[in-house]
């Protein structure tokens, strides 16, 4: 059974992450990058037993739900062989499993799908000082919180991933204004020149997850060109 490290070389902590979501441990892998993070992914309870003495992560975060040995049976063991902090994920109908998972032993619960700062925050990891609370910004039904990792449309949470995440940011942060290419490309990649159409790509994305149809775009404008423009719906558009 392939075990990836998700995320590159070992940084200054460990994360052992077992979900049966592999689309979920890469959105959370590519956030906590960005913080020293190492994620090492499993899809089963079984694979994370058998990881945990490979890898000796700083923490195991273990989905309440796992095929082969559930959430609640892996903290148990876990915890008759080490000390190492357990983290039980929990979504919307686990209360039972999380119950029966801190009864075994685990250090904490936190909600999945998994809000980065939360698990930031139990591994003990500030968050950077570029991606503070005073840098919210909101645009009509449009809010981002760079300190909580959280998008907003009308209240209601957006997952993204993180270069979406820091893309909506920037478009929101200069709304009615103009964002170049160049702009863009220094603020998700560092300056470094992405493939042709890899922008686009991101900007279709985003349009897509945030409620604004790629093919009539009405909130995330095009300037041909030059870059995109940010009109939230309560502005009149050109």
């Amino acid at each position: 059974m392939d075990t990836p490290a998700i995320s590159g070389q070992r940084h200054g902590h460990v994360l052992l992450l077992a979900d049966p979501d592999e689309q979920v441990a890469h959105e959370l892998a590519e956030h906590l990058s960005g913080h020293q993070v190492k994620v090492v992914f499993c899809s089963d309870g079984a694979e994370a037993l058998l990881q945990v003495g490979l890898q000796s992560p700083d923490a195991v975060l273990v989905s309440a739900k796992l095929p082969l040995v559930p959430g609640a049976r892996v903290v148990e063991v876990l915890r008759r062989r080490s000390a190492t902090p357990v983290i039980i994920g929990v979504g919307p109908d686990d209360a039972e499993d999380a119950v029966e998972a801190l009864t075994a032993g685990a250090s904490a619960c936190v909600a999945r799908p998994y809000r980065p700062y939360e698990v930031l925050k139990m591994l003990g990891v500030a968050s950077p000082a570029t991606y503070d609370v005073d840098q919210t910004v909101a645009s009509g039904p449009y809010s981002v919180n760079p300190a909580t990792f959280e998008a907003r449309v009308d209240g209601r949470l957006v997952q993204l991933p993180l270069r979406e995440f820091k893309l909506l940011h920037l478009l929101v942060a200069n709304a009615e204004k103009v964002v170049t290419r160049d702009q863009i490309s220094a603020e998700l990649w560092g300056g470094s020149a992405p493939k042709s159409n890899t922008i686009a790509v991101h900007i279709r994305r985003l349009r897509d997850r945030i409620g604004d149809n790629p093919h009539d775009p009405r909130i995330i404008l095009t300037v041909r060109n030059v870059g995109y423009r940010f009109v939230p719906p309560t502005a009149d558009l050109p």
